[in-house]
């Protein structure tokens, strides 16, 4: 919908009576402006010229609106200032204030923020599902459905991610950041065996297959065929690609055939061992950079640390400059393309007396405009057009090849944790008996019957 289109509908509804936001939202133009030129064009009945009543009112009585918005480390985060400047610029009365609460425990600090009945808090950053979880119990943020229908916003363009943070029929952020996972991979470790690279529709069974064929134990040249970060959702959200099952079910039989494929490789020295990354605390980023390792499972975020860390020489181009990403491998029988993800999304707080404004920005933020803005600083945006795509593939350094841009295009996104009222806890279990099972404490079945009877003391069944 056009600005100007959507900042008079969102007039016209708070005049009646309009939306607040969870994750990334857009946002909203001085609505008293609007208001007025509703309101004055009745009036100008005589001698004066219509447009002279009409503008002049409307230039005097429009309203300087201040919203202030709830972020984290403003210093190392391009899109949030690039996103104040572009609404602000968008909307000449509002100023967009932003508050750094820090990225350690952000969730925590804002949960305490906002508790206290004194906030002044207009528009809220949520990082992630359970702080979410616990900000829509405290009844800390505002529902969005009416605002959204006024709006008139398809919640498609989200890709199926709304429905997975609804509560009770309700909606309390709109998205406005999605990382998802991909492959990452070195072309020079495969052309120097003469093996074809990673395709953008491999199941498990030939991922496994590749990885195996491009490692090598030679001395002095060894190549690992894969490699998985400690965290859990490295290995057990393979088990959740199928749309059928996510991590909330109480029963993760799912994880078993990843788990011995992954402890297999390791077994086969295919991928480093979990315990010596847990003991040496090796990075991600350190290892794929090496230049050792042919193959990562890893988020979008990594694309612009790629880019700019070979960019400013922090990487040596000589080793993993020549890099490129495919998307996620596939049980059979599942679309290629289905991914997990994360978002990153904007509310409106329950407590503000700016409701409609705040909205507004949301709206905008979460819309395609604040989606342009996002993919200009190299980061993934909640909405994923072809202006979007070709923006990110267009940027300096990202892969030249076909295969890489295709990976951009998702078919199936599943949030990594949707929500759940017992999501933190289950987070826990689940993060218990990963390491238990990576770590040889406990067998595959032993590990998962533990996560079963956990979880499900956490449901209450």
């Amino acid at each position: 919908m056009k600005r100007k289109a959507l900042s008079m509908l969102l007039a016209a509804t708070m005049v009646a009576g309009m939306f607040a936001g969870c994750g990334a939202k857009e946002e909203t133009a001085a609505p008293a402006a609007d208001a007025a030129v509703e309101e004055e064009a009745p009036a100008a009945e005589e001698e004066a010229p219509a447009a002279e009543e009409e503008e002049a009112p409307a230039e005097e009585e429009a309203e300087a609106v201040t919203l202030k918005w709830a972020i984290w480390d403003e210093g190392t985060t391009p899109y949030w200032s690039a996103l104040k400047e572009g609404y602000e610029a968008a909307n000449p009365g509002v100023t967009i204030e932003m508050v750094d609460l820090g990225s350690t425990d952000y969730m925590t600090v804002l949960a305490t923020e906002l508790s206290g009945s004194g906030t002044d808090f207009d528009v809220v950053t949520i990082k992630d599902v359970p702080g979410y979880a616990t900000l829509v119990s405290k009844g800390t943020l505002e529902p969005l459905d009416s605002y959204i229908d006024a709006a008139g916003i398809d919640l498609s363009v989200y890709g199926g991610v709304d429905s997975q943070i609804t509560v009770d029929g309700s909606l309390y952020e709109l998205p406005f950041r999605n990382d998802f996972w991909v492959v990452f991979y070195n072309k020079d470790l495969f052309d120097a065996k003469g093996i074809e690279y990673p395709t953008n529709d491999m199941t498990f069974e030939e991922y496994d297959a590749l990885a195996r064929e491009v490692a090598s134990a030679d001395f002095g040249s060894q190549v690992y065929g894969t490699h998985y970060h400690t965290w859990r959702s490295a290995v057990q959200l393979f088990g959740v690609l199928d749309g059928q099952h996510s991590i909330l079910d109480g029963n993760y039989d799912c994880f078993k055939p990843y788990y011995e494929m992954v402890l297999g490789q390791e077994d086969d020295g295919i991928c480093r061992k979990y315990a010596d990354l847990s003991a040496e605390g090796l990075h991600y980023s350190a290892a794929f950079s090496s230049g050792d390792v042919a193959m990562m499972n890893m988020g979008s975020w990594y694309i612009p640390t790629m880019i700019s860390s070979l960019a400013s020489g922090e990487y040596d181009s000589s080793l993993c400059g020549n890099w490129g990403i495919v998307k996620y491998p596939h049980a059979d029988g599942v679309e290629a393309g289905s991914t997990l993800g994360t978002i990153t999304g904007l509310a409106v707080t329950s407590a503000t007396e700016k409701k409609d404004a705040a909205f507004d920005f949301v709206n905008w933020v979460s819309g395609v405009e604040g989606a342009k803005v996002m993919a200009n600083t190299g980061n993934f945006p909640a909405i994923a057009t072809a202006e979007i795509t070709e923006i990110i593939a267009g940027m300096e350094g990202f892969p030249t090849d076909e295969a890489s841009k295709e990976a951009l295009t998702v078919s199936n996104l599943y949030l990594e944790v949707p929500y759940g009222d017992k999501v933190s806890e289950i987070n826990s279990v689940l993060d218990t008996y990963h390491a238990s099972i990576m770590n040889r404490e406990m067998t595959i079945d032993e590990g998962i019957a533990a996560m079963n009877d956990e979880v499900a003391k956490v449901l209450g069944q």
